[in-house]
């Protein structure tokens, strides 16, 4: 290693007495990370050895423990192989007052030549004790079985979160434990979850509000004029161009129509502001407008607006948006059932977006976090609700190249991301492509749980977002088991593999690939199976 101090093997092997229980020394010594000669096979040697396991390394007045993050021989003096393992610092141990404790952190490095040994059981009941705060247990330790992996609740919800991992590596059950076991030692929190699949609602059965597109209600009204414009505008960028203006004042004029003769209101009012107006009214003030043209051809864009209202009033799809002929202003409603306030024992609201028309979801996203958002800029502080919001499959909204997005969306996930912690609102984001992923966005998640990951890109991507300490369990991430995760941040004590806890089956999601071949055993199928799913193919 550069600027490492080193010695040979062999100075370190056979030569030098051993201690008991000894299986290697350090041979090299660079910044956080030591490398060790480990003696040979037996039950105090390199067979033994793992990567992510735990050694340490006694000192006086400290103990430094690591993880293994690579093993390889290497040639030493004489032609002699010799079993040489990577090892990055996780922290130490000390004695104050006859009181022994762990830290994260070094102060007192190896020297050259100490004595390696492997951690113990009673090693990592030290290094991963229940700390003394809000802890809640969701699985076990992968060095010791019998031991329990403790999330900090406070500093897991107060921070932003992630949950990464390869399609089928447990992603959706590992976020549906941690969400259960959340909300059933705090029954009054507050949950939002967006189910891009609609796999959800089947594991919170006893616990969420699941609202799907017909029982959703997000009225025209509370869009802002961007996401107006992403719904009722052409995308053709010229068309565009000439609908945005008259858009803007018609849906200005609506607004004004609604507040009447309010002078207050009126000052205050711009676009943007959640005030209802009648789509009867905006349309009346297009038609208007299209009549004082002097040149008919002029009249396209207009045309254009009315025929694209019209359509999407028609659309049974849209229902949940443009409803019917009566008006009120019913965002308090909105946001009580959003919210769960009062929770009424159900503490999460899973929106399922599985069935909004895959041209406006980006629409609704931006829509229901600049809600969420702006209820809690604008609450007490001392009254202020804390709430968490958890996006899955986040990389559909909040893209690396910003330009394959929406605008609106990524700046309503981003502001929370930024400054949602000053107002109680909190992030857990959840992908299957990390590297897809907004890096601003993610590198604000103070937690993540990384579980099996194949692609090397998504791999690099993670690792630049960790700390250093973490980087020798990181090496075990291609290999994880499903349910295993590599667990880092501010959510747990220390870096730690954990193996969640089973999830019973009545509260798995349905995320599961379909059975094939119990799925082609019999032909069970008739002509009328196929009318029936037709029938409510047409209902939609």
């Amino acid at each position: 290693m550069d600027g490492s101090e080193r010695i040979g093997p062999a100075q370190a092997g056979p030569g030098v007495e051993r201690l008991p229980g000894q299986i290697g020394a350090v041979v090299a010594v660079s910044g956080f990370k030591l490398s060790c000669h480990l003696f040979g096979g037996g039950a105090a040697g390199y067979s033994k050895a793992q990567i992510g396991a735990l050694l340490k390394v006694p000192m006086a007045g400290s103990t430094a423990y690591g993880f293994i993050a690579s093993l390889r021989f290497e040639q030493g003096a004489g032609g002699a192989s010799a079993a040489v393992a990577e090892v990055d610092l996780l922290g130490e141990q000390t004695e104050r007052n006859g009181v022994e404790s762990f830290a994260r952190g070094i102060s007192i490095y190896p020297v050259l030549g100490s004595a390696v040994f492997a951690a113990t059981s009673d090693d990592i009941a030290l290094i991963y004790a229940k700390p003394n705060t809000w802890t809640l247990a969701i699985g076990s330790l992968h060095q010791d079985a019998a031991r329990p992996a403790y999330l900090l609740s406070q500093e897991f919800l107060s921070k932003h979160s992630a949950i990464v991992g390869t399609t089928g590596s447990g992603k959706s059950c590992a976020l549906t434990l941690m969400l259960r076991t959340l909300l059933t030692a705090h029954p009054n929190g507050h949950v939002v979850l967006l189910d891009p699949h609609g796999e959800y609602a089947s594991a919170f059965t006893d616990l969420a509000e699941r609202m799907t597109p017909d029982r959703l209600q997000l009225p025209y009204w509370l869009l802002s004029f961007e996401e107006a414009c992403e719904v009722l505008c052409s995308h053709d960028p010229i068309a565009r161009s000439r609908e945005i203006p008259i858009l803007k004042d018609a849906i200005l004029q609506a607004k004004q129509d609604y507040i009447g003769d309010d002078a207050a209101k009126l000052a205050q009012l711009t676009v943007d502001t959640p005030v209802p107006y009648r789509m009867n009214n905006l349309e009346k003030h297009i038609t208007g407008a299209m009549g004082k043209l002097d040149r008919p051809d002029s009249s396209l864009p207009y045309i254009r607006l009315l025929a694209t209202i019209e359509m999407l009033r028609k659309d049974r799809r849209y229902q949940f948006m443009f409803e019917g002929l009566t008006l009120r202003d019913s965002l308090g409603d909105i946001l009580s059932r959003i919210l769960r306030i009062p929770v009424a024992g159900k503490p999460i609201t899973i929106i399922d977006i599985s069935a909004v028309p895959s041209e406006i979801v980006n629409v609704v996203v931006s829509l229901l976090c600049r809600l969420i958002f702006d209820f809690a800029l604008y609450s007490e502080r001392e009254e202020a609700i804390p709430i968490l919001v958890v996006c899955d499959e986040a990389h559909r909204y909040i893209p690396r190249d910003e330009s394959t997005g929406f605008a609106p969306t990524i700046r309503s996930i981003a502001r929370i991301a930024k400054e949602g912690r000053k107002y109680g609102v909190s992030l857990c984001l959840v992908t299957q492509r990390p590297a897809e992923l907004s890096e601003t966005i993610l590198s604000q998640c103070s937690t993540i749980f990384a579980l099996r990951m194949n692609n090397e890109k998504d791999r690099s991507f993670v690792r630049s977002m960790l700390p250093d300490d973490a980087a020798g369990l990181m090496a075990a991430l291609p290999t994880l088991r499903q349910r295993e995760a590599i667990a880092v941040g501010e959510g747990v004590a220390h870096p730690m593999r954990i193996r969640f806890a089973d999830l019973p089956p009545e509260f798995r999601p349905r995320g599961e690939a379909a059975n094939f071949p119990k799925a082609w055993e019999d032909d069970r199928k008739s002509r009328d199976f196929v009318q029936q799913i037709i029938d409510r193919w047409r209902q939609q």
